[in-house]
């Protein structure tokens, strides 16, 4: 008799043994072919992979003037697997740090929350930038440090106190920039604000490595291959910002004590010559270890010195948005430049009345320019809203003239090549249905024809504004670097912009901006043989009003087209002209006449009151 037990028996441990054999090929197969782990340890063992930084792209302003450039930095960098028998304290003592910053320092680089790219067989930063001396002093001690080794890395050294917002700076990466690009390892730098951020992938260059063969003991013995496998770094490009940095200099002196910005724009090329935030702060103090420091007092000042009032800072733009209806009227046909509308004191109608100073009246489009006449606007905008018979009705009437302010390069962001710009606010007819339940008109929303209501533009929108009425009808969109090294220019920045509006219609707001200068709102503005061109505003606010300036020169020839804003400066004759008109002065006499210095001095010296203190 079969003892089918006994048979069944046998089965089963030779399907046993089979199955562990598999097992154990399949295990060999994952860990010696499909996983790093070992292939990493044992090449830890043998070789050790040292990054090599390259320079970062040093950077100058239009005229060749140097701004931003390298200086040598150490980092201590610590291959954990190889750590033991560490003399802590010593070790603390010849950096000159605690022991808890040890401790608390060495469970950062392990924590993969924190530092995604970690792994005890790479080398992590454990502290960075050390100077030569203390890099020196640590090197000496080095052997007794296991595991422990100092890279030679550069920080940034600024040649220039000045144009800090368009500069930016550099730090250490963070665990979204790792995500987001993996060229970058805990420890790296990368650029933060500025153009350091915007042209970052220029800047930085391309790491290379040096692959080191290493005995049982750790000790490097020379290159893998007599360095055949080692890639050499490649440089950063070189940028050439549009900035011309006197200009700069002089904007940020007269903005000493003051909140604003000023942007001033080479109107045929779109370049900017100057961004002026105020208050504004020293590149260098966002460099070096000292930045994390630097950076929370900066961020902590209620005056917001960090924040680029330029590109960010929303405000109403007042009187010199008058430009921009009137060419809009001219273009819908609304008014000719003969068109006269009274102005007793300002707009009157139905009960409704909008402010204004005495001028004549009635008056034209040429002269309302250039008394900044409020009564003149307030009912342009008051027929067109109104015309049924062209538009149908209001709500189609206020959709022309969106389009035509988002052709002007109002409501979007401008496309500036910095980080943070902001798009201001151009109302639509849908904004305005939801806020009124539809029943609105054209007195319910009057005061956005004087730059006033809902209507907000940034300073380089401002500025964009005086340079498109330079070109007489279009703009290039504005930006700060002129040449990337060897890089061929973004078209986005050379290509023109043109506006809904006619060329001839643009000579009528030129006439009166020239008007304007020579006898008018601007005329503090005016400087025998400059040809200057120019428009105030005064926005109202809930405090003192906002000094606004626009303009641009010479008028046929324009070579700078320039935005002041300066808060609770009053009138726009107050700081915003007297400011515009020496830095137009600036630029194109290369200088200041021994009296216009004095007057930069009164300006520089002159403080305006905020709150319970002055800047």
């Amino acid at each position: 008799m079969n003892n089918f037990n006994l048979e069944k028996r046998k089965f089963v441990i030779a399907g046993s043994v089979v199955f562990i054999v598999l097992a154990y090929i399949l295990r060999l197969f994952t860990l010696q072919i499909v996983s790093e782990d070992y292939k990493q340890s044992a090449d830890s063992n043998a070789f050790l992979n040292q990054i090599q930084y390259p320079s970062r792209g040093v950077i100058y302003d239009r005229n060749g003037e140097l701004l931003v450039y390298n200086q040598p930095a150490y980092d201590v960098m610590v291959l954990m697997r190889e750590v033991e028998n560490l003399d802590t304290l010593e070790f603390c003592k010849s950096l000159s740090i605690d022991k808890e910053y040890f401790i608390k320092r060495m469970a950062e680089i392990k924590d993969r929350n924190s530092n995604p790219g970690y792994s005890s067989y790479t080398q992590q930063v454990f502290i960075s930038q050390l100077s030569v001396e203390e890099a020196s002093a640590f090197q000496e001690k080095l052997f007794l440090y296991p595991g422990f080794s100092v890279q030679k890395r550069s920080i940034r050294q600024y040649a220039t106190t000045h144009g800090a917002h368009v500069l930016g700076d550099v730090a250490e990466v963070s665990k979204g920039d790792m995500e987001e690009d993996d060229y970058y390892l805990r420890g790296d730098y990368i650029g933060k604000q500025g153009v350091e951020r915007s042209y970052e992938k220029y800047l930085r260059g391309e790491k290379g490595v040096q692959v080191l063969l290493r005995d049982a003991r750790g000790r490097i013995k020379g290159h893998y291959k007599n360095g055949a496998e080692d890639r050499m770094p490649i440089p950063g490009k070189n940028l050439k910002l549009s900035l011309d940095m006197e200009l700069q200099a002089l904007g940020e002196r007269l903005m000493e004590g003051k909140i604003g910005a000023i942007v001033a724009i080479e109107p045929k090329t779109g370049e900017i010559l100057c961004m002026v935030s105020a208050p504004n702060y020293d590149p260098s103090q966002m460099s070096g270890r000292k930045r994390s420091k630097n950076h929370v007092l900066l961020s902590r000042d209620e005056w917001k010195p960090l924040l680029n009032r330029a590109i960010m800072g929303q405000y109403p733009p007042g009187s010199t948005f008058k430009t921009s209806q009137g060419l809009t009227f001219l273009q819908e046909g609304i008014i000719s430049p003969e068109t006269t509308y009274p102005c007793y004191r300002g707009f009157i109608h139905r009960g409704l009345r909008v402010g204004c100073h005495g001028h004549a009246s009635p008056l034209s489009l040429v002269p309302a320019i250039a008394t900044s006449c409020n009564g003149f606007f307030c009912w342009g905008l008051y027929y067109m809203l109104g015309d049924r018979s062209k538009y149908g009705t209001v709500q189609n009437a206020m959709t022309r003239w969106k389009d035509y302010m988002v052709s002007m390069g109002f409501g979007y962001k401008l496309g500036v090549d910095l980080p943070g710009e902001k798009r201001g606010m151009i109302p639509n007819a849908q904004f305005y249905d939801k806020a009124y339940k539809s029943d609105w008109s054209g007195l319910t929303v009057i005061s956005i024809s004087i730059g006033q209501g809902e209507v907000t533009l940034t300073p380089l929108q401002i500025a964009n504004l005086g340079a498109t009425i330079a070109n007489r009808g279009y703009y290039v969109i504005p930006h700060v670097v002129k040449e990337v090294e060897d890089t061929p220019m973004d078209t986005t920045y050379i290509n023109r912009h043109y506006t809904m509006v006619d060329r001839s219609n643009y000579e009528v707001i030129v006439e009166g901006m020239r008007n304007s200068v020579l006898g008018g709102t601007c005329k503090a503005a005016n400087v025998p043989g400059l040809e200057i061109c120019g428009k105030t505003g005064t926005a109202q606010n809930r405090g003192h009003d906002h000094s606004v300036f626009m303009g641009f020169a010479p008028m046929n020839d324009p070579q700078i087209a320039i935005a002041v804003y300066v808060e609770n400066g009053g009138w726009g004759a107050t700081y915003g002209v007297p400011i515009g008109k020496l830095m137009i002065e600036q630029y194109l006499n290369g200088k200041l006449s021994e009296r216009s210095e004095k007057e930069a001095l009164n300006f520089q010296n002159r403080r305006i009151q905020y709150g319970s203190e002055s800047r």
